[in-house]
């Protein structure tokens, strides 16, 4: 277990907001060390679980990692654990208990009883920090329907759970009970929510298609979280882009273009950051988002080289890849950061990694030969084909011109013959066309 001894314990911090003073919440973390579980690797979640906590505005000043053959139903870490514990969170003043593990409604409802305190879970405290950091109207959304979700199994009522009252035989009764009331507004709610953001989503794919009809490749920045795409994406585009050393500092898509070296053109799009054990309610609700990234030609998949798991970091990232569906898309890894790491470290990344880039989008060290290597793989993942389409297949032509680049164009008797550079991913669908 270990505390911060700074002069804060027993001390309630607070934060100046415009000359009035605000209180900060003191937060105990708290994880949990299974048999098939790595010591390193929960420390370093915990390490996380800390950033993520100072994220949402709370000060963490101590934690502990319990270590367990299985978790307790009831109440995860156990009773007598969580009495133990309960004594040190109280001479601390603390005023949140922050689970580094998902807990069931149940184990959150018996913790808190135990800790006389508010607790929360790994997940709760992701959502809160997206919940702060949501700028646009889709953003706002997206978040308000993962909360939403998240909260609706956490319910809780007294009494018993019954209908509302009605006049005939077995019907009656006392009534709807606040439990059942507030699950119908609640359930209500996702529902109009779930409505907005289809709405938003057809348009953000109408958005997409004009996109693709623009004839230039789609690189979609990815990463973990605090990875710097922003910062890269500044770099290459002058996008002005909020770019800070905090997590989740941007959740909002954006796309730019940007110019590479051999003159192509390509739209590049930033994407909101992920992080391990990405709750699934805020994968759900993001995925009209996250098809950005399925939808692009390329993943420019920006790893941290300072950070003490890098290939962690990739494996988290791979993870919600896979989830959306775009794990079939080619991915370049770019080693960022490379000013704030060891060399050594770099020497490894780069033997691990051979192929992979390494650059520091703040300094702008390795930025030009990455945009010249982005090129390169640009073209790699293309091939050129010569077509001939007949006039009545104008479909054919036209996801010529939405999916590749069509250089050459000629109408000849009875088809229209191209050359055009086309993804590899797409090359069959054009297969019966092709000509000498």
């Amino acid at each position: 277990m270990t505390y911060d001894h700074q002069g804060r314990r027993g001390k309630r911090l607070t934060a100046t907001v415009t000359d009035l003073e605000v209180e900060v919440q003191k937060a105990f973390l708290i994880g949990v060390l299974l048999p098939d579980s790595d010591l390193e690797t929960e420390e370093r979640s915990l390490d996380e679980l800390e950033l993520l906590t100072d994220t949402a505005g709370s000060d963490p000043i101590g934690r502990e990692l319990v270590r367990r053959d299985a978790p307790d139903a009831a109440y995860y870490i156990g009773s007598g654990k969580a009495k133990e514990l309960r004594g040190v969170t109280q001479a601390l003043d603390i005023d949140v208990v922050v689970f580094d593990n998902e807990l069931s409604p149940a184990q959150q409802r018996n913790l808190q009883q135990v800790f006389e305190c508010d607790v929360v879970d790994r997940e709760a405290l992701i959502l809160d920090i997206f919940a702060q950091h949501a700028t646009s109207r889709e953003g706002a959304l997206q978040v308000e329907l993962a909360l939403l979700r998240y909260r609706l199994p956490r319910l809780r009522g007294m009494g018993k759970q019954l209908s509302q009252q009605g006049a005939g035989i077995g019907t009656r009764g006392p009534g709807e009970t606040k439990l059942e009331t507030d699950r119908r507004r609640i359930e209500s709610k996702i529902a109009k929510l779930v409505r907005e953001l289809k709405a938003l989503a057809s348009t953000r794919t109408t958005q997409r298609k004009a996109r693709r009809r623009a004839a230039m490749p789609q690189v979609a920045l990815i990463g973990y979280t605090n990875a710097g795409k922003s910062t890269l994406l500044n770099r290459v585009t002058e996008a002005d882009v909020l770019a800070e050393d905090r997590l989740f500092s941007t959740l909002d898509s954006t796309v730019r273009r940007a110019d590479l070296p051999d003159g192509q053109t390509v739209l590049l799009s930033d994407t909101v950051g992920f992080v391990r054990r990405l709750p699934h309610h805020l994968v759900e609700a993001f995925r009209s988002t996250l098809d950005d990234v399925k939808d692009s030609d390329l993943l420019l998949h920006l790893v941290d080289a300072s950070d003490p798991d890098p290939e962690g970091q990739i494996a988290a990232v791979h993870e919600v890849i896979t989830e959306v569906g775009a794990d079939e898309v080619p991915e370049l890894i770019v080693f960022n950061k490379i000013d704030l790491a060891d060399p050594m470290d770099i020497g490894r990344l780069r033997r691990l990694y051979p192929d992979a880039p390494t650059i520091s989008a703040l300094t702008g060290e390795g930025v030009e030969d990455l945009l010249a290597f982005l090129g390169d793989r640009l073209h790699a993942e293309t091939v050129l084909l010569r077509l001939s389409i007949p006039y009545e297949r104008g479909d054919v032509l036209a996801a010529a011109h939405r999916l590749g680049d069509v250089l050459v164009e000629k109408h000849e008797d009875t088809s229209t013959v191209i050359e055009a550079r086309i993804p590899v991913i797409d090359q069959s669908r054009f297969a019966e066309f092709v000509t000498a």
